[in-house]
């Protein structure tokens, strides 16, 4: 019987960039609303999971100034949020303990890697986190 062999890093690798392919495409996918405020353009991924407050709470974050400070900071930059679908975004009125908020990063793929790193350390089983928001400087 002939059973296939995985070849260490390499194929560890490879399996990483096809997961992280995946997510980008199901990323793709989703309704996406756009927001422009103060020199920024704040995207809110609609996830099934996430209930109306929370994607309230998101859609805050591109529509009013004090709520993107709240979440990015005064110099957003390249920001991301991601949560774990099986947490959500809010539990009790406040963010989830695994939804990671990160801001001022060189470019939209580091914020979020950062973001889903993060958010996947702390998250408590369950499906990988997903990125919620994005933030970008206009240009």
């Amino acid at each position: 019987m002939n059973i296939p062999r995985f070849h260490g890093a390499s194929a560890l690798g490879a399996l990483a960039l096809a997961i992280a392919a995946t997510q980008a495409d199901a990323q793709a996918t989703l309704s996406a609303e756009v927001f422009r405020i103060d020199g920024n353009q704040v995207t809110v991924y609609a996830h099934d999971f996430l209930d109306e407050i929370e994607l309230e709470t998101l859609r805050a974050v591109g529509r009013q100034r004090d709520a993107l400070a709240l979440f990015m900071g005064d110099d957003a930059g390249h920001g991301a949020i991601a949560v774990a679908p099986r947490e959500g975004f809010l539990v009790n009125g406040a963010p989830a303990p695994s939804a990671s908020a990160l801001a001022q990063l060189p470019d939209p793929d580091s914020a979020r890697a950062a973001a889903l790193e993060m958010c996947d350390d702390t998250r408590r089983g369950g499906a990988a986190c997903v990125v919620v928001l994005e933030v970008a400087p206009l240009e």
